[in-house]
C-alpha cells in the first residue's frame, strides 16, 4: 500500500513542486483554499485528490478532517505544511492586524490542522514537514511580523517533536524561492526581479522529498537550504 501525503498550499509554487516530487511514491491529498485553484496541478497529477478548505476557518477545517475519516482514511503518513502568507513592513509601519494575520496563517492554522490530524499521523508513525523560512532563524528589518510567525512555527515543531516521539518532525528553512509570492515581495521592496538570485522551487521540493525518504533510523529535524552566490 502506497503511503499517503497531504500537502497544503499545493496549487502553485513550492507546494505544487512538492506535490510533483511526491507523486511517484505517494497517494496525494492536495490542499488549497478554493477548489478551482487546484485545477492546474490536478490536471498535471491526475491521481491526486483535491482537499479544498480554508485553513483559517477552523470549523471548516474540522469538517474537512471529519470528511477524510468518513471516507475511511485512518492514517496519514506525511503532512507537509506549506500554506502561508508574507507581508512586509517595519514595526512602525505594520499594524497589529498584520501581525495577527501572520500568526493566524503561518502558525495557528498549522497548529489546528496538526492537532486534528494527530490520530491519523500517530497510526502511521508519520512525518510532519513544516515549511519554515530563513526568517525563522533570524529577523531582518521590515520582516518583523513574518519572522515572528516563523520563529513561532519553529518552536511549535520543536515542541511537537518532543511530545510525539513516534512522529518525525522536520523544519525546512529555505532561503528566498523563485515563486509568484517572491515576485510580490520584490515588488513591495521596490527592486527589479531577478530569478537567478533565488532558489528554484523544484530544488527545495527535492530537499523535502529527501527528508521524507530518510531511512527510519534517522530523524531529520532541521534542514537549511540557501541560494548559492
Amino acid at each position: 500500500m502506497r503511503p499517503t501525503a497531504l500537502v497544503t498550499g499545493a496549487s502553485r509554487g513550492l507546494g505544487a513542486a512538492i506535490a510533483r516530487e511526491l507523486a511517484p511514491t505517494h497517494d496525494l491529498l492536495l490542499g488549497a483554499r478554493r477548489p478551482e485553484s487546484l485545477t492546474s496541478i490536478l490536471d498535471e497529477l491526475p491521481g491526486a485528490t483535491p482537499w479544498p478548505v480554508d485553513l483559517l476557518d477552523h470549523d471548516a477545517l474540522a469538517r474537512a478532517v471529519d470528511g477524510l475519516r468518513e471516507r475511511g482514511m485512518g492514517r496519514l503518513d506525511v503532512l507537509v505544511h506549506n500554506a502561508g502568507v508574507a507581508e512586509l513592513g517595519t514595526v512602525a509601519e505594520s499594524d497589529v492586524d498584520q501581525w495577527r494575520r501572520a500568526m493566524e496563517a503561518n502558525v495557528f492554522s498549522v497548529v489546528a490542522a496538526t492537532r486534528l490530524l494527530l490520530p491519523m499521523l500517530r497510526a502511521a508513525r508519520g512525518h510532519v514537514v513544516l515549511i519554515n523560512s530563513g526568517a525563522g532563524l533570524r529577523a531582518n528589518p521590515g520582516w518583523g511580523s513574518y519572522a515572528a510567525s516563523k520563529f513561532a512555527l519553529r518552536a511549535f515543531g520543536d515542541a511537537l517533536r518532543q511530545e510525539e516521539p513516534d512522529l518525525r518532525v522536520t523544519s525546512v528553512h529555505p532561503g528566498r524561492i523563485d515563486t509568484d509570492m517572491q515576485r510580490a515581495i520584490v515588488a513591495t521592496e521596490g527592486a527589479e526581479y531577478d530569478a537567478t538570485r533565488f532558489l528554484r522551487a523544484s530544488t527545495v521540493a527535492r530537499a523535502v522529498r529527501q527528508a521524507i525518504e530518510t531511512p527510519a533510523d534517522a530523524h531529520p529535524t532541521e534542514i537549511v537550504v540557501r541560494p548559492r552566490g
